[in-house]
């Protein structure tokens, strides 16, 4: 395992000179934030690999802890994926996924089991630190726009690759896109050494999640992780793999919305929209780079679903691939997938973009994922130029 310094010093650089006319422009906001940033992350990030180190010590059972049958949930951006997510976490005795509490504070086993000490320590005073835990999470990542984020539900487990810097979500917090390593173009244009460092960080990751929680089978969703689909088979053999494709009208104008309100949170870009034409291009590959790959090598533990099929009959799609990937369904899940569903409901957010005003005609994003829409017969319809977000556009 090796951290990724050299990307690290460069974002640093990258934040302090030469900023101006960039998305990361030096204002007040940004350099609170870089302030803020800095005094954070290195310490949890030192911290973070003295665990990593004490789990070779005192935990090394956990590289032996096999990974079966995981389920990697891929898409593009606001493509249904956090709802599938989110709805399988509520079957615990088949899954279990990375939280954003297990991503950001305890992605270790030494971790966890010092916050498991820390927990009954608290709960013998009255839990006053998970109170302060659970107001923060109300009044503050529960709050996030489009796509509400919360300590104890799961998250995109791409971020774990903070840990060793080598992850695509680094350009939410440092938007210089062309400086990054092109980590979204990630099984194509990357060399094969760094696609080997970074996969085996991830796998020892999500073994140290497994052999901590007990759980059988891990399941994860991850949109960037339409451009690794590749290697992450050849790290996980028999993954199973679903797929989801929504309509690009809907798509592609929704992806430029929610990564330049991220951006907003941790930057003051002049601009109003950002990368659009960048979004755009790795969009395309993310359709077309894991359909081709699944095309090649057709096998039951791959599905494609269309997104307004996973809408109008999640239970059902849900039950089907149980039978078709050999998971277990028991008759009460479908309570609980339902109790999902209306807790998605309760999530829905107000979600207001023109793609005209991002620079994109109907017609252009028609022409440019042509092939997309004759192979879903997605609706070539003009949309609404603004849209109101349907329960599951909420959910990613």
């Amino acid at each position: 395992m090796i951290y990724n310094f050299s990307l690290f010093w460069r974002m640093t650089y990258r934040s302090f000179v030469k900023t101006a006319n960039t998305p990361g422009r030096l204002t007040k906001k940004r350099l609170i934030f870089l302030a803020l940033f800095y005094i954070v992350w290195i310490p949890v990030t030192i911290f973070t690999w003295i665990c990593l180190g004490l789990d070779e010590i005192f935990f090394p059972a956990y590289k032996k802890h096999p990974v079966e049958k995981p389920l990697f949930i891929l898409s593009n951006y606001r493509s249904g994926s956090t709802f599938l997510h989110r709805l399988l976490s509520h079957d615990q005795r088949n899954f279990t996924s990375m939280r954003t509490w297990d991503i950001y504070i305890a992605p270790t086993v030494t971790q966890r089991k010092i916050v498991e000490l820390l927990k009954k320590i608290d709960s013998l005073i009255g839990s006053p630190i998970y109170k302060v835990i659970k107001k923060i999470d109300q009044i503050g990542l529960q709050r996030v726009d489009i796509h509400p984020i919360s300590f104890f539900e799961p998250e995109e487990d791409e971020n774990i690759l903070l840990h060793n810097w080598s992850s695509f979500m680094v350009v939410y917090l440092f938007p210089f896109l062309g400086s990054l390593p092109p980590y979204q173009y990630f099984d194509r244009d990357l060399p094969t050494d760094e696609k080997n460092r970074i996969m085996a960080f991830y796998k020892s990751m999500l073994q140290r999640h497994l052999y901590a929680t007990g759980a059988p089978y891990f399941v994860s969703k991850n949109p960037s992780f339409s451009a690794k689909i590749s290697t992450l088979k050849e790290f996980f053999p028999d993954a199973r793999i679903i797929y989801l494709a929504r309509n690009p009208l809907d798509m592609l104008p929704s992806t430029v919305s929610w990564l330049n309100y991220a951006w907003n949170v941790f930057s003051e870009p002049a601009e109003k929209y950002i990368y659009q034409d960048e979004i755009c291009e790795f969009s395309q590959h993310w359709y077309r780079y894991p359909l081709s790959y699944l095309d090649k090598n057709p096998s039951a533990n791959h599905l494609i679903l269309n997104y307004d099929d996973l809408i109008a009959h999640p239970k059902r799609i849900i039950r089907d691939f149980y039978t078709q990937f050999g998971y277990k369904h028991k008759r009460n899940l479908d309570d609980a997938f339902t109790e999902g569903i209306k807790a998605t409901e309760a999530r829905r957010s107000e979600h207001d973009y023109s793609y005209k005003e991002m620079g994109y005609t109907r017609e252009g994003i028609v022409n440019t994922f042509s092939d997309i829409f004759e192979r879903f017969g997605f609706d070539k319809r003009e949309p609404e130029s603004v849209e109101i977000e349907p329960i599951l556009e909420a959910a990613d």
